[in-house]
């Protein structure tokens, strides 16, 4: 049984697939890491199935894993959520056995396999949201014990989002104000001070742009993804709705660089389909674009000997 998306999940997929480098300071943010921006990201697929002890194979789908090539490389696992639930801990243990299961590999008679280093983003959160989170694991040789990091978007500031470069938030930003929006309705200058905290937005990602820190694609990806989640979280608030998107601008008209960009993916998708080259195939599957089954079907390979093979040819 898969979990059902959200308009949430959505944007934090397509910020995820078409703008990835607004992750990596996210990545520093939360771990401590010191990357430049340089690196490579490589994403693996989203799709995972779990084996049941009915002998069932179960899909379950991921918000993203994937792997920062560096100096060294090291496997990511994040997970986007409106709020904490109970079986999260469940999903994230069952997520990151699997992605180090997917490219395990036995050595003589051991099985070495790698968890990813894992986090979740909380949209929303509260005095009892956790600052971290934990799995323990009791084995015959010990106890294992690893941590899931916490990212808590409504505890950033727009300063602190534009002076730690964390743009991938900026969709987001409207839960800060969610506890209030009966008010902010009713009360046209507090309509006004938020209005005022977008135009900052907007202002600033036009200097981001023109200190050629993000594309212009990038620029109208994050507005467009903020305009989906007000659409969405303010649905009953027409003036806030309103208000906020006549700063924002409405839907971002189809421009150039966009259009070269998505023609350029569908003549990928389509030679890879048509020649079934494998290390296209790869390459669609890796950057959510085409399912393992589809990509399957296009290489003639069962899915396991598919699977197989990406998972050899990501070694």
């Amino acid at each position: 049984m898969s979990l059902v998306n959200t308009p949430y999940d959505d944007v934090f997929r397509t910020l995820l697939n078409d703008c990835s480098s607004l992750m990596i300071p996210l990545i520093n943010e939360v771990f401590g890491e010191n990357y430049t921006g340089r690196e490579k990201i490589i994403f693996s697929p989203n799709e995972h199935f779990l084996n049941r002890q009915n002998g069932n194979e179960e899909e379950r789908i991921t918000d993203t894993s994937f792997k920062i090539v560096g100096a060294e490389e090291k496997k990511y696992h994040w997970e986007c959520q409106s709020s904490a639930d109970n079986s999260m801990l469940v999903r994230f243990f069952e997520y990151d056995t699997q992605i180090a299961l997917d490219e395990g590999v036995i050595l003589e008679n051991t099985l070495k396999v790698t968890l990813p280093h894992s986090a979740v983003l909380f949209l929303r959160c509260n005095a009892s949201t956790p600052d971290k989170m934990n799995i323990e694991i009791t084995t015959p040789g010990g106890v294992v014990r690893y941590d899931i990091f916490v990212m808590k978007s409504q505890y950033y500031s727009i300063d602190e989002i534009f002076d730690k470069g964390l743009l991938f938030l900026i969709p987001f930003y409207i839960f800060s104000y969610e506890n209030r929006f009966d008010e902010y309705d009713k009360d046209i200058e507090k309509r006004n001070a938020l209005k005022e905290e977008y135009e900052k937005i907007k202002n600033r990602l036009e200097e981001y742009l023109n200190a050629e820190l993000i594309s212009e694609y990038t620029k109208c990806t994050i507005i467009d993804m903020t305009n989906k989640v007000i659409e969405h979280i303010a649905r009953k608030y027409e003036h806030i709705r309103e208000g906020v998107k006549s700063v924002m601008g409405g839907k971002v008209l189809e421009y150039e660089a966009k259009t070269i960009r998505n023609e350029g993916i569908r003549e990928g998708i389509r030679e890879g389909i048509r020649e079934g080259k494998l290390e296209q195939l790869f390459d669609l599957v890796r950057d959510n674009l085409l399912s393992i089954k589809d990509a399957a079907l296009c290489a003639k390979l069962t899915e396991e000997a598919f699977k197989e093979k990406m998972q050899s040819y990501n070694r």
